[in-house]
């Protein structure tokens, strides 16, 4: 079984972005955080958070479902964060794990970004990520599980 770091039960968008700001402390630069939860589940709020706990601006952060990648940080620099959303990609029967290599993820880690992977479930375990799991519960409440791959 793989070592839990937190777990939080969130009741609200606050709480959730809460659980994104508890979770900044413990990554380090070229992180991989592996986000998986149903559609609606608060991922993206998630996110906020992590961006507010890293330094980057939360209200810039958005799903990126649609571009699939979005990068959060100061202008001229590396990003501090990279968010990218494989469902399109790795969700259906016609998305590629060649597809998800020319997103530039494995470069964006070694320049020292975050990088946070919704929609993880297709690509192969990497022991050096952060797996958080979003559940829904009773009542709108979501618990959020974060654990190390290893």
């Amino acid at each position: 079984m793989t070592p839990l770091l937190f777990e939080v039960l969130s009741r609200s968008a606050g709480e959730t972005r809460d659980a994104g700001r508890r979770l900044a402390v413990h990554l380090s630069p070229g992180a991989l955080v592996l986000l998986s939860g149903p559609l609606g589940a608060g991922k993206t709020e998630l996110v906020r958070g992590l961006a507010e706990g890293l330094g980057a601006g939360a209200e810039e952060v958005a799903s990126p479902t649609f571009a699939l990648v979005h990068e959060y940080g100061p202008p001229q620099a590396p990003p501090i964060l990279v968010h990218a959303d494989l469902y399109r990609l790795l969700g259906t029967s016609s998305g590629s794990v060649a597809a998800v290599e020319d997103l530039g993820l494995a470069e964006a880690r070694e320049r020292g970004s975050v990088v946070v992977v919704e929609w993880p479930e297709g690509l192969g375990r990497d022991r050096d990520a952060v797996e958080v799991e979003i559940l829904l519960e009773e009542e709108e409440a979501r618990r959020i599980v974060v654990r190390r791959a290893r």
